[in-house]
């Protein structure tokens, strides 16, 4: 993966709000394959609080500089990795991990990697 991706975490206040987020936080997107309102939708989890939203998917949920989902939907397996990168008031955003930076993770004894 040559550039950077980053994406808008959107739907936390249907499910724990922002209170599960911390920069550098780790994060799964899993392509929702039978959600009824987005056929491009990934949905975004987290360690012990499960899922916590979805990567935006429209021009009124996604931040200039970041890629809705459907821009991502090719780019990533059925299941990707992510790491919160920043976290405003009422938003976070968050990064696509590459393999390497997956790896690297998976080698450090105090990253708490659970997904692999």
């Amino acid at each position: 993966m040559d550039e950077e991706m980053f994406f808008t975490i959107v739907g936390f206040k249907n499910y724990h709000g922002l209170k599960p987020f911390k920069v550098g936080g780790l994060l799964k997107l899993i392509k929702d394959k039978v959600n009824a309102y987005d056929d491009e939708a990934i949905a975004v989890e987290m360690r012990y609080a499960g899922k916590v939203g979805y990567v935006g998917n429209s021009t009124n949920t996604v931040f200039r500089g970041t890629m809705s989902a459907g821009r991502l939907y090719d780019k990533i397996a059925d299941e990707g990795y992510a790491q919160i990168k920043f976290i405003g008031q009422n938003s976070a955003i968050g990064k696509i991990l590459s393999k390497e930076e997956v790896d690297i993770l998976k080698e450090d004894p105090d990253c708490d990697f659970y997904y692999i």
